[in-house]
């Protein structure tokens, strides 16, 4: 395996540490989980969901939370008391711990179930101060902004 060097970001690059540390900590990966299997889409310009096959899960069995940039989804299997025989046993219904990275200005709007499928549907929203905007130049050295809303 190819090992790269991101030091020389840290030493020349301000501000861009975190996406330094982030291809960092996707190198030294050395798995990443594949269960339980999901999907990420696009839905609009600004709009993402993601899709996991949680089939077999209860809604309390599961939980969903965001701290910072990070998602996290976990599930937690109670402990069936019940004595069983499986002939076969193709259902995997292990605990798991799924973490997501998320973007700056995206955000969690919603998660349903659905035919055993968990759907989270996340949004980017940008601040006005950080949307583009229009300068006109002045003939008498001013300079104006306009709201793009406005042009």
């Amino acid at each position: 395996m190819r090992t790269y060097d991101f030091s020389p970001l840290y030493r020349s690059a301000i501000g861009f540490d975190r996406l330094a540390q982030m291809f960092d900590n996707a190198l030294r990966a050395d798995t990443q989980p594949s269960y339980p299997p999901y999907n990420i889409e696009l839905v609009s310009e600004n709009n993402y969901r993601i899709i996991m096959a949680v089939a077999g899960f209860d809604r309390s069995e599961l939980e969903i939370e965001t701290e910072h940039d990070t998602l996290k989804i976990v599930g937690r299997k109670r402990k069936d008391d019940a004595k069983r025989t499986f002939l076969h046993h193709g259902i995997a219904a292990r605990d798991f711990e799924q973490r997501f990275q998320l973007a700056d200005h995206v955000k969690v709007v919603s998660a349903r179930i659905d035919n055993g499928l968990l759907n989270i549907d996340l949004v980017r929203e940008i601040p006005e101060a950080m949307k583009p905007r229009k300068i006109e130049i002045g003939g008498n050295d001013k300079v104006q902004l306009i709201d793009e809303k406005a042009a």
